[in-house]
């Protein structure tokens, strides 16, 4: 009886796979490690303080703020779609749930519920004039932008919020208590941030929500004759997209006992290009929670690093402009090869 002879490409009739460093370099994520990694090792080299635990510490209090957005706004991009009023909706929620708490008419806790919904209602707004108008995302979530931001500035008069005290809130202790370990300072909103990656990580890759929001952004037609309600999974992420915002937005106010109607903006494109920067696809269909942690701190540990060194901090977007050409570079040039096979 003959022997089967081996085809090429193939042991013993199985497929050989690819060696591990090779499958390794083609993950979205490397790209965007290595650059981090690359960052800490300049910065530090020319300034050593940079790893000190006091800017270790105040790098990771602005991080995990913007960090929270970017991790909601991966799973919309995933989706197909992308939100320009997380920028307007950062500054208004804190807005509102101060007022409420300022003026009397209801407790902290109340106040923030409502924050939150408000912005929820903002994002179910987005959610189906983007679904049922067709129209596309980034011409509705610029004109939300808009009304929230001049919503924000009617109300306040384009003035902030006077401060406040919220120390003895428990709310605000939850949210943005703090302790040290040694001289090392954690704020609770480096638990969060942590918390929300972990379970967006999980919904994304081990949950079958998590494959109908890949499958809407990848192949929507597909998807819908697989049964799969793609304008509700939608809806769901931009609701959950304006509510991070909140959460993140009031988180600030708390820390910064201010609450200032121009907050977050810019924000929008800032985090747009951390979910970018992570691998995530922009025109959707493949999306990565880790990539995204690691753009988030790309781009914060560039912003604190130029200006330990020295580098006008207005060179900043420079420096962003440079990174997203240079990564997306690098991502599509790794997609290539990896559906090439080599």
């Amino acid at each position: 009886m003959a022997l089967a002879q081996d085809t090429p490409g193939h042991a013993g009739g199985v497929a050989q796979q690819p060696p591990l460093i090779r499958r390794l370099i083609a993950k979205p994520e490397f790209g965007p490690f290595v650059l981090l990694v690359l960052e800490l090792i300049v910065f530090t080299a020319i300034n050593p303080t940079f790893l000190s635990p006091l800017n270790i510490s105040n790098t990771l209090v602005f991080t995990v703020e913007l960090g929270l957005i970017a991790l909601a706004m991966t799973l919309l991009m995933t989706a197909g779609e992308f939100d320009l009023s997380v920028g307007a909706v950062f500054g208004f929620a804190p807005i509102v749930m101060w007022t409420l708490f300022n003026q009397g008419i209801m407790p902290l806790e109340l106040g923030f519920v409502v924050a939150i919904a408000i912005a929820g209602v903002i994002g179910l707004v987005n959610g189906l004039f983007v679904t049922r108008l067709m129209i596309p995302s980034f011409l509705v979530t610029l004109g939300m932008l808009l009304v929230v931001r001049g919503t924000a500035l009617f109300v306040t008069d384009g003035f902030p919020q006077r401060t406040w005290s919220a120390g003895d809130q428990w709310i605000a202790n939850v949210l943005v208590g703090d302790f040290y370990i040694g001289t090392f300072r954690i704020y609770m909103s480096l638990f969060w941030f942590i918390g929300v990656a972990l379970i967006f990580w999980y919904i994304l890759n081990q949950t079958k929500f998590g494959n109908w929001i890949q499958a809407s952004g990848g192949n929507p037609n597909a998807a819908r004759a697989r049964g799969v309600n793609v304008k509700a999974t939608k809806v769901a992420l931009f609701i959950l997209c304006s509510a991070m915002s909140a959460l993140a937005g009031i988180i600030s106010s708390i820390r910064t006992s201010a609450a200032n109607p121009n907050s977050g903006t810019g924000y929008e494109l800032e985090v747009i290009a951390m979910v970018v920067i992570g691998g995530t696809a922009l025109m959707g269909g493949r999306g990565t929670i880790v990539g995204t942690v690691l753009g988030v701190f790309i781009l914060r540990v560039m912003r604190n690093g130029i200006v330990m060194i020295g580098v006008p901090g207005l060179a900043y977007n420079i420096f962003i402009g440079a990174i997203i050409l240079g990564m997306m570079a690098l991502h599509y040039g790794l997609e290539r090869r990896h559906q090439a096979g080599t």
